[in-house]
């Protein structure tokens, strides 16, 4: 992953961090620097400081979408500050941030913001007919599952955005999803529901969940359960 950071300190703390979580780390000291590494290089993450001396994290984040072709134009991107409110993140999720890291960090907000990699780096599968096989006995039941599974992921797409201001029982319907994706072989949804779970840690140090990636899977897999 790409780390842009104008303040040694951070970047000596993230760089450093991140690698204890077992990622491979490149640092850049300005946006400029981490743009041109970003168009040359392809990176699976990049981490942004919103305010460099150079430039800023949307600034670079536009320009490096704008170049078709850059090598990380369509990397995932997450946003960090020392001092965000709660409209400027929103706003930083709306520029196409995936998230909002709020410094200081911890180990544990760091590996909630890993999970988009890992995420992307997997490809899993939608519905996986062997998993839920396994987990439902035959074919019969895991249909029948799987009829249950779509109603249950279009109510919580129905509530998602009322769900999000209570990370309690947000949590709660989470773990629940979690069975669920098992029983009816939901690789991918299962892998961004235990991201957005992660996250959660973050949302209670007043950051804002990054829903958008949740609610694209979420939607994917209804339309891969219509499709059977």
């Amino acid at each position: 992953m790409l780390v842009a950071d104008d303040d040694a300190t951070s970047r000596c703390f993230l760089g450093n961090a991140l690698q204890q979580l077992g990622a491979r780390v490149a640092l850049s000291p300005d946006g400029g620097a981490a743009l041109n590494r970003a168009r040359t290089e392809a990176f699976d993450l990049l981490l942004l400081d919103c305010r460099m001396l150079d430039t800023d994290a949307v600034s670079v984040l536009n320009q490096l979408r704008d170049d078709i072709h850059a090598l990380s134009a369509r990397t995932p991107a997450v946003a960090s500050s020392a001092e965000l409110d709660a409209s400027k993140q929103r706003s930083l999720l709306e520029a196409g941030f995936h998230a909002v890291l709020l410094k200081p960090c911890t180990l544990s907000d760091l590996q909630g913001i890993l999970a988009f990699a890992a995420i992307d780096s997997q490809q899993l599968p939608l519905l996986d007919d062997k998993l839920a096989l396994n987990a439902s006995g035959t074919p019969a039941v895991m249909q029948a599952l799987r009829k249950l599974f779509r109603q249950e992921l279009l109510h919580l797409n129905e509530e998602l955005d009322a769900l999000s201001s209570d990370a309690t029982a947000l949590e709660t319907r989470l773990h629940k999803l979690r069975s669920s994706c098992g029983f009816c072989g939901a690789a991918s949804l299962a892998e961004h529901s235990m991201s957005l779970q992660r996250h959660l840690k973050l949302a209670q140090r007043g950051a804002m969940l990054p829903l958008a990636d949740f609610r694209q899977s979420l939607l994917q897999t209804i339309q891969a359960l219509d499709a059977q």
